[in-house]
């Protein structure tokens, strides 16, 4: 039995109210009605996916420009949507999407990069994206020794903050590097603020791998458990509703709320400091 009171569906990951379901649900769940989603994909910088339909709802997590999505219903400004990347359930203001359209060519790999109105950076920036933020690029220009790549919109980004979708980081604990000092935010998981199983979730991302949001989900699914006296870089350490990544036998890195930062720490200092408050490490896994 989980959290939600339903053996083995967990609503996070499953969308299903008493009023509408995920027609692929039909017989696994009761519903007034079911239906299949529509898909669109998201259009602004970054849309925070919420618990219920309202502002002052909590943050789950943040879906990323670029990320396609599953619309099950639209109603009063808020689609209820499911992330295909990941399978989280929320919702979102439906002024954050648009139609699927031509894939994405290119993805960000800086934790934040402006959008100009054309190939020119003296120009003031009309928007933001976050590392992870997939676009299409239609061409190249070139002004003054700076490169420029160009979205259909005829806006142009640096071209030296985008790599081809295909294209990979070879280790994901440089990507969660990138972060350091990013402002720790609940629910968080952009280069705008991000939380420590969005740290994960992100990173591992931009290593090729779409993975499970939640600390709960990635303690219990993540790689393989290991000894926590065989640790490298990499490894991950849970405590009960916190996870970091380590950067080498001996140090981590995580978004934390004691420093409200991504920050680096030593792993004994952090287990001593966390023991206080929530007790000592649950598991270790390497993804």
């Amino acid at each position: 039995m989980n959290a939600t009171g339903m053996p083995g569906l967990d609503r996070r990951l499953h969308a299903y109210r008493p009023d509408l379901a995920d027609e692929s649900l039909r017989g696994k769940v009761q519903a007034q009605r079911y239906i299949a989603g529509r898909p669109a994909r998201v259009a602004q910088p970054v849309a925070d996916l919420r618990s219920a339909p309202r502002f002052d709802a909590g943050i789950d997590t943040q879906l990323l420009c670029g990320d396609d999505v599953l619309v099950f219903e639209e109603r009063e400004g808020w689609a209820w949507v499911q992330s295909r990347r990941d399978s989280y359930v929320g919702y979102v203001p439906a002024e954050a999407l648009g139609p699927e359209g031509k894939a994405p060519t290119h993805i960000v790999t800086v934790p934040r990069s402006f959008v100009y109105p054309a190939p020119e950076l003296k120009m003031p920036p009309v928007r933001a994206h976050s590392m992870g933020a997939r676009l299409c690029v239609m061409g190249r220009e070139e002004r003054r020794g700076t490169r420029y790549a160009l979205l259909a919109s005829g806006e142009a980004m640096i071209a030296g903050h985008l790599r081809p979708v295909p294209e990979a980081e070879a280790d994901y604990v440089a990507a969660a590097e990138q972060f350091l000092h990013t402002p720790y935010l609940w629910g968080g998981a952009s280069g705008f603020g991000i939380d420590c199983s969005g740290l994960v979730q992100l990173s591992l991302f931009m290593a090729g791998r779409n993975v499970v949001r939640d600390t709960d989900m990635q303690a219990a699914s993540l790689g393989k458990a290991i000894d926590p006296n065989v640790l490298r870089r990499g490894d991950l350490v849970f405590w009960k509703g916190h996870v970091a990544i380590m950067t080498d036998g001996k140090n981590m890195i995580h978004a934390n709320g004691h420093t409200m930062t991504v920050a680096h720490e030593r792993l004994d200092e952090a287990v001593a400091r966390i023991a206080r408050l929530y007790g000592q490490p649950t598991g270790y896994r390497r993804p």
